[in-house]
């Protein structure tokens, strides 16, 4: 007997998923029937979130939970338009009793939930918002000053010792609402007329679990000492089923705690947490400086497409952003590389670089992308804006043989190592490889410059 009489509506957003999905769990538990939908938001679709990238896993995304759905029983409704708009209609459509949502950080997610509250004020509907975007709800914990946690190391003591909700089981049966229009998932060329990156990961439930169960038996006990290593590549790329919430980050970290290795991979997804708890005490922090210390960026149009297309002359930055544009996903340690080289050597702006993350990353999302880039940029939360990645020493370091520079750059396949790292002029003008835009060691005593000035100015 269910808790509640009537009809659950569930509103998927990103927590495309049936195992430990909170929202499904207690719509079944509390409504006689339910009805699942996904929202194609127009408002969405018209940012960076309408990637083609992310667009075209997206669709895999919606297949796969909608096969996942009628196994049980159930049916995923699409509907595209305003996304408010779109739940009152299915309030309407299916007689809703109840509306059943995860709860999300960000201003825009926010935003949509507190209109939807608005508008179904006077209607016999409530909304449900529920746990599951990440391992521990943003303030779950708070330091002894209330607030949110501003330093990573505390938050972490608390975190991992935090009592977590139980992961929710799939549910067996779904007792789905008859008589409601389903609708068509798009295909892509339908939503976008640009094409995405030739080297995508398949996206859903499915290929995240088998992902994820792959890469934990081969190379969860050596992650600690393997995910800096750039041409082993060997991390677990969960990112992008983690985004979508194909996953969910609470059952990865509850199945993989306590294995040999995991610690330091757990901890990549109490830094997720981190950053959401952030953007959930500070949502500008989205478009602004988190800690701001007055920077006046350069404007250099040159300078920033080069960066883009992967032709600044120092090998690890320029094969890292040729990945990216090929697989819509780039190693994290080259992350912090290439963001080191726009916002310091370049002392370019880090929302230039963020944006055209969010362009083609599949795993981009505001939280983690934003603030990691202001992380890297010195602007961040616990950041330090002395923390500079050396191009070159960088390459040599995680990528010795230079096999990394070589699968993404092979203009450079034929430079043996070491010299791959920094090809001299010659070697440069026989392959047609450019020469760096700027030297290393100057852009980096002009960016210290100006961070002193700035210092200077506080005084």
């Amino acid at each position: 007997m269910s808790d509640e009489s009537g009809i659950g509506l569930v509103v998927f957003t990103r927590d495309l998923r049936v195992r430990d999905q909170p929202a499904l769990h207690a719509a079944i538990a509390r409504s006689d029937q339910v009805a699942t939908a996904f929202i194609l938001d127009n408002d969405l679709l018209a940012t960076s979130h309408g990637s083609p990238n992310r667009l075209s896993f997206l669709i895999d995304c919606l297949h796969d939970l909608r096969a996942s759905l009628r196994e049980r029983g159930g049916e995923l409704i699409l509907r595209r338009g305003t996304w408010v708009e779109q739940v009152l209609e299915l309030v309407q459509e299916t007689g809703a009793s109840s509306v059943h949502i995860s709860e999300d950080v960000s201003s825009f997610a926010r935003n949509r939930i507190a209109e939807l509250r608005v508008r179904l004020v006077s209607d016999a509907c409530e909304v449900h918002l529920h746990p599951g975007i990440t391992v521990l709800p943003p303030g779950a914990t708070q330091p002894g000053t209330g607030g949110f946690w501003k330093v990573f190391t505390p938050y972490y003591n608390k975190w991992i010792e935090a009592e977590w909700r139980a992961v929710v089981l799939p549910p067996e049966r779904i007792s789905a609402r008859p008589s409601v229009k389903v609708g068509d998932i798009p295909k892509l060329e339908e939503l976008t007329q640009v094409l995405p990156s030739e080297a995508l990961p398949p996206g859903g439930e499915t290929a995240g679990l088998e992902r994820l169960r792959s890469w934990a038996k081969t190379s969860l006990e050596s992650y600690g000492d393997n995910r800096n290593d750039v041409a082993l590549d060997d991390t677990s790329r969960i990112s992008p089923y983690l985004h979508f919430g194909c996953l969910s980050p609470l059952e990865v970290a509850t199945r993989l705690l306590g294995r040999s290795g995991a610690d330091p991979f757990v901890r990549q997804l109490c830094w997720r947490d981190f950053y959401h708890q952030a953007l959930d005490a500070r949502p500008e922090i989205s478009r602004s400086d988190y800690r701001s210390r007055g920077d006046i960026w350069r404007n250099d149009a040159s300078d920033e497409e080069a960066w883009r297309q992967g032709n600044t002359g120092y090998p690890l930055v320029d094969a890292a952003m040729r990945q990216l544009r090929s697989e819509g996903f780039m190693h994290n340690r080259t992350r912090m590389v290439v963001a080191s080289f726009l916002t310091k050597d370049l002392y370019l702006d880090w929302r230039i670089g963020a944006a055209h993350f969010m362009d083609w990353l599949v795993d981009g999302d505001v939280a983690n992308n934003q603030l990691n880039w202001q992380w890297t940029a010195g602007t961040g939360a616990d950041s330090n804006p002395n923390r500079i990645f050396n191009p070159t020493v960088q390459s040599v370091r995680f990528d010795p043989e230079g096999t990394y520079i070589r699968r993404y750059l092979p203009v450079l396949a034929e430079v043996p190592a070491p010299l791959i790292h920094d090809p001299d002029l010659v070697t440069r003008q026989r392959v047609g490889y450019p020469e760096p835009i700027v030297d290393h060691k100057e852009a980096i005593e002009a960016y210290r410059a100006q961070l002193a000035s700035y210092r200077s100015d506080d005084n």
